[in-house]
């Protein structure tokens, strides 16, 4: 898919060595096509990795992509250099008076927290009312799923015993809609979480469809409003090291962490990793961008 973004991101030659394409804004300009309007709310807080990511994922489909890029203004990380946020993100002032035919809102290092105790808590939720009426379908990834649905729906997280980290086989649970289209009955997706939501908590509220699930790693994939709503409790996105990373990491510092479940070849973690997901990832994001996005929205995106 050709991804536009500006010439000078850093994630743009990341994705260009990967052999994948990537449009450069003198480009763009010359196709006689309007590009979908997708934005993300970054939360994540190395966001230049979260960039490269997700454009990656994003990458597999024909049709032309406007990114932009969106943080916070009530919190400002401190692990991405400012004159990087300056450049590439806007904030939601920004674009409260613009639509967008897709949204995504990423997770966060802060769910051990009580939502309303997170420094941003009131802005999120100005941008998740927001979406109801500025976006044809949002995508919300992990912690991001777990805000939303307690915001939109009341459906509180539940703290885990143990994180839920590693490799973990799904299955999906309704073929009739288009965001599984492509699926194989199991799959495999990354999580790295410290809380979860209750099955049946999804299962009695009428608006909310469990569309993938796991028996050791639960909910998956839960779809709403006919998919201006998605909620995504892994991380789909992440590339083949992120949980290698996210380990050493926690080891480094001396963290507790066990081994991430189902990921390096005999559980060696000096062993490369398996990327046993990326095929059903990407099938992911392109369903929500081809079903929910572009063939939802309409053409004259103005008020």
């Amino acid at each position: 898919m050709p991804i536009k973004v500006a010439n000078d991101l850093p994630a743009r030659q990341v994705l260009i060595d990967e052999n994948i394409f990537v449009m450069d804004e003198n480009r763009a300009t010359t196709q006689d096509i309007r590009p979908l309007s997708i934005a993300i709310l970054n939360l994540m807080p190395l966001k230049e990795d979260t960039e490269v990511q997700l454009m990656r994922s994003l990458s597999n489909t024909p049709l032309q992509i406007d990114l932009t890029f969106l943080t916070t203004a009530s919190y400002t990380g401190k692990n991405t250099a400012k004159n990087h946020l300056d450049q590439f993100y806007l904030t939601y002032e920004e674009v409260k008076n613009r639509r967008f035919d897709g949204l995504i809102i990423t997770g966060a290092p802060v769910e051990q927290m009580e939502f309303e105790d997170v420094a941003y808590w009131d802005e999120l939720v100005d941008i998740m009312e927001w979406s109801k009426t500025n976006v044809t379908s949002t995508l919300h990834i992990c912690w991001g799923a777990q805000a939303a649905l307690y915001h939109h729906y009341g459906i509180k997280k539940i703290p885990l015993d143990r994180k839920m980290f590693g490799l973990f086989r799904h299955r999906v649970m309704n073929r009739r809609l288009p965001i599984v289209r492509g699926f194989d009955d199991e799959f495999w997706m990354p999580h790295s979480r410290h809380t979860t939501v209750s099955p049946e908590d999804i299962r009695n509220h009428p608006e909310l469809t469990i569309m993938a699930e796991s028996e050791e790693a639960g909910v998956f994939l839960v779809m709403a409003k006919e998919g201006r709503q998605i909620f995504v409790m892994g991380h789909p996105e992440y590339d083949r090291v992120t949980l290698d990373k996210e380990y050493k990491r926690d080891l480094a510092k001396n963290l507790p962490i066990d081994l991430p479940k189902n990921y390096y070849p005999n559980d060696d973690c000096n062993e490369r990793p398996l990327l046993l997901w990326r095929g059903h990832a990407n099938t992911l994001y392109t369903n929500w961008l081809n079903y929910y996005c572009y063939q939802l929205t309409p053409y004259d995106w103005t008020f």
